[in-house]
């Protein structure tokens, strides 16, 4: 089994910038893709972005398109997920995700392994 942990959540302004962090224990994702997801209590979870196992290929939802992007960790079982200009409607609980493929994930489907969340919430 492997556990995924994310961490760096809090609560910031509109418009500020937050880096979350996840990293896998168990084993090491050497050839797996990650990504992101965001969910409102009561709502469905929300593809965020995906990161191939490279760090090379990278997918983003057009609601976070040029305002977030991932990094992979150089050991490729680390990722940042960096969040800039951030707006209320962002505000949700951020998971991290592992796929069982290699390839970068385009949508919540293409996972199969999540962290328990960390809390963002962006308000004034």
């Amino acid at each position: 089994q492997v556990r995924l942990h994310e961490s760096g959540g809090g609560v910031v302004q509109p418009g500020d910038s937050l880096t979350l962090s996840c990293a896998a224990s168990g084993r090491s994702f050497t050839n797996n893709g990650m990504g992101w997801s965001r969910q409102v209590p009561g709502k469905e979870r929300e593809f965020v972005g995906g990161v191939s196992y490279a760090g090379t290929q990278k997918y983003f939802a057009d609601s976070v398109k040029g305002r977030f992007t991932i990094v992979r960790g150089v050991a490729k079982n680390t990722m940042t997920l960096q969040m800039d200009n951030l707006k209320p409607e962002d505000t949700a609980v951020y998971f991290c995700g592992a796929s069982p493929k290699g390839s970068a994930p385009r949508g919540v489907q293409d996972f199969d392994n999540w962290g328990l969340g960390t809390q963002v919430t962006v308000s004034s």
